[in-house]
């Protein structure tokens, strides 16, 4: 005889900021990623003009302008290096708000930014906005670190619920799994339309693959460029995650 078992969903786990900091913990003890991300090294400049100059495509056609009016949010903003591209951009730095999860990077943010930049200490779920409280609202290479999918999708209505109608949320993050690195995971196209399923997506394959790209550039730095006009070779999202009016 087969007892029917009652099907419920799944509830977004409490303990995956928690389990973030223990991964990104155990990096750091690990010995870290050193100058993986120095922007000294000619892989890391070229990708974030790249990154940059699609952004800033992206943010035209769909009529984000001018830079300086817009109210941002950036979640997971680390030691703060993607807020200050934005005002080196021409966004007010007054009208840029910083999430970090982890006390440390927190701190260091908080000593890079501006004092005008406000930031927000904890997880980014259950910060205290209202609806439409910002025209963009950013991650970069945060939900690549949720390996839990119901969080994942809670921090996503999250984000959802802040974006003002009209405005939009926009999305950097790696399609690809990483099988020298467990604690990540790729986010690729059809997840980020489930997770955003209102949402008017307006998408670009962008940054040459990271262990690809160290290589070729220590035989000459143009070599990333000429590899990069390859799109198979890129393995990074950029969106434009639209809310309809």
């Amino acid at each position: 005889m087969t007892i029917p078992v009652a099907m419920t969903m799944r509830e977004p786990s409490e303990d995956e900021p928690a389990a973030v900091a223990e991964r990104y913990a155990r990096r750091e003890a690990r010995g870290g990623v050193g100058d993986l991300y120095s922007p000294l090294r000619p892989e890391v400049w070229q990708a974030r003009q790249e990154r940059q100059r699609e952004m800033l495509a992206l943010l035209a056609r769909h009529a984000l302008l001018p830079l300086h009016q817009l109210r941002v949010l950036e979640i997971g903003c680390g030691s703060g290096s993607n807020l200050l591209e934005l005002a080196s951009l021409g966004f007010d730095a007054a009208r840029l708000v910083g999430n970090e999860l982890l006390p440390e990077r927190a701190a260091i943010a908080r000593r890079q930014l501006p004092a005008a930049t406000a930031l927000h200490e904890g997880d980014a779920s259950k910060l205290p906005f209202e609806a439409g409280s910002f025209d963009v609202v950013y991650q970069s290479t945060v939900f690549s670190s949720l390996l839990d999918d119901a969080f994942q999708q809670r921090l996503a209505d999250a984000m959802w619920r802040w974006t003002r109608p009209g405005g939009g949320v926009l999305w950097y993050d790696f399609t690809w799994d990483n099988p020298g690195n467990p604690d990540v995971r790729g986010v690729p196209l059809k997840r980020v339309r489930a997770l955003f399923p209102r949402g008017r997506i307006d998408a670009a394959r962008v940054t040459l693959a990271p262990p690809l790209s160290r290589r070729v550039v220590r035989v000459h730095p143009g070599a990333y460029r000429l590899l990069n006009a390859l799109p198979f070779l890129r393995t990074h999202l950029l969106c434009w995650i639209g809310k309809p009016r």
